[in-house]
């Protein structure tokens, strides 16, 4: 075990969430812990260390709980901030400055175009746009700077990962930052802030070329799994269901 990717996901609608550790190279989930916090992962670093388990890359959100982990139990290993936990960050200011526009627009018209354009504006299929969307994209961005900055700000977002270098990263990241911030749009000033303060991990991204990809699979899988039975009552046996989600022999797979 070399490379490892760490997530959290909520086992109902009352927040309660679990923590899960995958091995990236065979793809099963090896330790499940309570909450999201950074005791979930107690276990599991023991483990490492009675194993004597060399951990050289780990992937994660932005959790500060995870960092301060993985920083603690793994010093020595690469630690990539996924990518696309990022975007989902970008994504959540832009629908954040939709929200905020659509509350200050009088004009009824201008509100409806900003109202019925939240998937527009977030999805990343353009090539499922017809004439008639594309019109609909054009119309509420020109009706609304604010809107317009928010939309290019995040299509730009990914120019962080495809520089040739991680020199050219940095110099992405810190311009993109910087146009952030002059936008004055305070969601985009706070990812900003994030961009900023977590440059380290996601600049690791040069060093790995790895994200969590893995996981945002098994996730998936996880919700097929709790709806195929309704919930689980027993958390030790829902334990075992995801000890052993790749488990030819599991009849409850996802």
């Amino acid at each position: 075990m070399r490379r490892i990717g760490i997530d959290e996901f909520a086992t109902n609608k009352d927040h309660v969430y679990k923590s899960i550790v995958v091995d990236l190279d065979t793809g099963r989930i090896i330790h499940v812990g309570e909450s999201k916090g950074k005791d979930a992962l107690e276990g599991f670093w023991k483990r490492v260390r009675r194993n004597k388990a060399k951990i050289e890359i780990v992937t994660s959100d932005l959790s500060a709980a995870f960092i301060a982990s993985v920083m603690e139990n793994a010093p020595g290993a690469v630690h990539v901030y996924d990518k696309f936990h990022v975007v989902n960050l970008v994504n959540g200011a832009v629908d954040a400055v939709r929200r905020s526009v659509y509350a200050q627009e009088t004009d009824l018209e201008k509100r409806k175009i900003i109202k019925g354009s939240r998937w527009l504006l977030l999805t990343k299929d353009k090539d499922v746009f017809d004439d008639e969307k594309k019109r609909r994209l054009d119309n509420t961005l020109q009706t609304n700077k604010p809107l317009f900055h928010a939309y290019y700000l995040k299509e730009d977002l990914g120019q962080i990962w495809m520089q040739n270098s991680k020199e050219e990263g940095e110099k992405q990241r810190r311009y993109w930052c910087e146009r952030a911030r002059e936008t004055k749009l305070k969601p985009f000033i706070k990812v900003a802030n994030t961009l900023m303060a977590k440059r380290t991990g996601i600049l690791a991204w040069y060093e790995a070329h790895i994200t969590n990809a893995i996981l945002e699979g098994i996730n998936n899988q996880i919700k097929v799994m709790k709806r195929k039975v309704y919930g689980f009552r027993d958390d030790e046996y829902f334990k075992l269901l995801l000890l052993g989600l790749k488990d030819s022999t599991n009849a409850i797979q996802g």
